[in-house]
């Protein structure tokens, strides 16, 4: 979260921003992975990661179309956030693009 927060001045479009916004989502949602966790907390930090993660993979597409290997690692993101979720076809689809 500290990178988000060192970085979300900057523009938009800027790389390093939107790889900021990618790892916040990822630490959210991984924050509900720790062992002995309960299933109910894993759910909901899932749910919280999700629109952090859209958002990310939006900004790569809209910015860096050209990037395939930002736009793969942010699908991956998500998809592993929609499998966090139980939402597997969703995970399924964007693995697939």
């Amino acid at each position: 979260r500290a990178a988000w927060k060192t970085y979300v001045g900057r523009p938009e479009s800027d790389n390093i921003r939107c790889f900021a916004l990618e790892l916040l989502g990822c630490s959210i949602r991984q924050s509900g992975q720790v062992l002995g966790t309960a299933e109910a907390l894993h759910l909901e930090k899932g749910t919280e990661a999700l629109p952090v993660l859209e958002a990310a993979l939006a900004l790569r597409r809209r910015y860096y179309c050209h990037a395939e290997d930002c736009i793969l690692g942010a699908q991956n993101g998500l998809a592993n956030c929609f499998d966090c979720l139980e939402r597997h076809d969703e995970a399924l689809v964007l693995r697939r693009e």
